[in-house]
C-alpha cells in the first residue's frame, strides 16, 4: 500500500516536515553527484556517516560514536529508497506536526529515530553492514500517528487490487506494522546482509507509540491542572 494523502487538512504549514523532506532530498542529490563524479568520495561518505552496528557497539561511549546515529537518518541508497521514505513522511508528518506543534514533532522524529537505530543494533549487533535511511524516524511518526490520530483515513494506492482507495489509518498502520514485525522475526538468526532494516522500522514504530502515550498523558494532566481551582 502506498499512501497518497490523509483525510486531514492541516491548519499549519508543516514547516518542519517540509524542511526534513528538503534536507533528505538535498543530501541525496549530493550523494548522486558523488556517485557520478567521485565514487570513492561516496564510499567515504557512507563509511563515516552511516551507522554500522558492530562499530557503534565499540564507540557508543564517545560523542563521536553518536554522530552516525543522526547523520544516517539523512542518507539513502537509491532514488526509490528516498522517494518512498519522503512520501510516507509527507503524508503522515504534516498531520502529526499540525497536531503536536513543530518543535514537539521534531523532537519526536529525532528521538524515535535514535530508538529505531537502537532496536536494529540490538537485533543485529555483529553486523558490519552500514545502516542508512530516514525510515526508522518515519516509523516513529507512524507509531505516534496511530495512537494520536487513529480515526483518520489514508487515501492509498493498492497495486493489483484497487487503484486508489481510502483506508482507515488504524487498519493501514496495523497492516504496515505487522509486515515489519513479521519480516523482522524472519530475519533473526539470518546471516548479516544488506537489505531492509526491519527492526529499525518496528523499533521506531513502538518508540513513536510510547512517546505519543507520554505526550497524551502529559497533555491530559496539563488540561486537568488548567481546570483546577485554587
Amino acid at each position: 500500500m502506498i499512501p497518497l494523502w490523509d483525510s486531514h487538512k492541516a491548519k499549519r504549514g508543516g514547516g518542519v516536515t517540509s524542511l526534513l523532506v528538503t534536507m533528505n532530498l538535498l543530501v541525496f542529490a549530493g550523494e548522486t553527484g558523488l556517485a557520478l563524479f567521485d565514487p570513492t568520495g561516496l564510499e567515504a561518505l557512507f563509511n563515516q556517516f552511516a551507522l554500522v552496528p558492530s562499530r557503534w557497539i565499540q564507540s557508543w561511549q564517545t560523542w563521536r560514536g553518536w554522530v552516525p546515529v543522526f547523520t544516517a537518518m539523512f542518507l539513502h541508497g537509491s532514488f526509490m529508497h528516498v522517494l518512498g521514505n519522503m512520501l510516507f513522511l509527507r503524508v503522515f508528518g504534516r498531520s502529526l506536526e499540525d497536531h503536536l506543534g513543530s518543535f514537539v514533532f521534531l523532537m519526536l522524529y529525532l528521538i524515535t529515530g535514535v530508538g529505531a537505530a537502537g532496536a536494529q543494533v540490538l537485533a543485529d549487533s555483529g553486523s558490519a553492514v552500514p545502516m542508512i535511511g530516514a525510515s526508522g524516524a518515519i516509523s516513529g511518526v507512524l507509531g505516534a500517528y496511530l495512537l494520536l490520530l487513529p480515526t483518520r483515513w489514508i487515501v492509498a494506492l493498492v497495486p493489483w487490487i484497487v487503484p486508489i482507495v481510502p483506508i482507515p489509518a488504524l487498519l493501514f498502520l496495523a497492516i504496515w506494522f505487522a509486515v515489519q514485525l513479521t519480516n523482522g522475526l524472519g530475519s533473526l538468526g539470518a546471516a548479516p546482509a544488506g537489505g531492509v532494516a526491519w527492526w529499525a522500522h518496528a523499533g521506531g514504530f513502538v518508540a513513536g507509540m510510547v512517546m505519543a502515550a507520554m505526550l497524551r498523558r502529559d497533555g491530559s494532566a496539563k488540561s486537568r491542572r488548567g481546570r483546577r481551582k485554587d
